[in-house]
């Protein structure tokens, strides 16, 4: 299907893409374009205008920030899996990037069109949601940053307002702590019908923090506490999983029941707390 008629325009810069926002009552930021594309293709988003934010090169950036690693939004996934920052502080994000789509996908697709789309079964936003990521955010009031936990809201529905541009994402440094991510797929290249991420860290035996996020298992990332609760010793792997999908609402779709999803979800969530505890 061809797109409904939109205006073009190219932004040189974060203020100038701000500003373009907020010249028309329906603007949409472009950036690499594998999320937003198919959605004009079919006519599900008809803005007036695409604001095209692939020659901000300023956007484009991974920093160690300390406790934290900073990444810029325009930072492609390919780039991201590949970046020894990446994989040296925070590696299960490096893992995450190399399983997104294929090849062509991870060279264009960038880590803030993922986050900014607000996908349930994309990857990325499950593992900033385990991770207790900061996203910095600049609009017409300046920038904020917006805590992961706060920025997901729903099914396509972001905290990002009509002039905002997602600018960072800030994400803490794992250091010792093990950690997985698991999710299963119909097809290759499918989106997941089901994902997991998990970080464990442990002392002296016993697990001190873990913190367990689900893919399409929700209309965001949701965040098993109860799991994360469960989970005092190695024993408790089982334990864990067995209440992981406590706090979600898994879809019915073409890829599976919600009964199927919950079920799916404890396979992988046993999977992915064995593979973070042995490591």
């Amino acid at each position: 299907m061809i797109p409904a008629p939109f205006d073009y325009e190219i932004a040189e810069s974060v203020d100038q893409a701000v500003e373009l926002l907020g010249s028309r009552d329906d603007a949409k930021l472009l950036a690499g374009g594998h999320s937003l594309i198919p959605l004009l293709r079919l006519r599900f988003a008809r803005p007036a205008l695409l604001v095209d934010i692939g020659r901000v090169d300023e956007l484009r950036y991974v920093r160690d920030a300390g406790e934290q690693l900073a990444i810029g939004a325009m930072t492609r996934h390919h780039d991201l899996h590949h970046d020894p920052l990446v994989q040296e502080h925070t590696p299960i994000v490096s893992y995450t990037a190399g399983l997104i789509g294929d090849p062509q996908v991870r060279h264009r697709g960038t880590i803030g069109g993922s986050v900014a789309h607000g996908d349930p079964a994309s990857d990325l936003p499950t593992i900033l949601a385990a991770l207790d990521a900061d996203l910095v955010v600049r609009g017409p009031g300046g920038e904020r940053t917006i805590p992961a936990a706060e920025f997901f809201r729903g099914v396509f529905e972001t905290a990002l307002g009509p002039q905002d541009v997602l600018t960072e994402i800030r994400i803490p440094k794992l250091g010792p702590a093990g950690w997985s991510y698991v999710k299963f797929t119909r097809r290759a290249q499918d989106w997941a019908t089901v994902g997991v991420a998990a970080v464990v860290r442990r002392s002296n035996g016993t697990i001190d923090e873990a913190a367990i996020a689900l893919t399409n298992m929700g209309p965001k990332p949701v965040r098993a506490h109860a799991a994360e609760a469960a989970l005092k010793t190695a024993d408790d792997v089982n334990a864990a999983a067995d209440v992981v999908a406590q706090e979600s609402d898994p879809p019915s779709d073409t890829s599976g029941s919600a009964e199927y999803r919950r079920h799916l979800a404890q396979v992988l969530a046993r999977r992915a707390l064995e593979e973070a505890i042995a490591k």
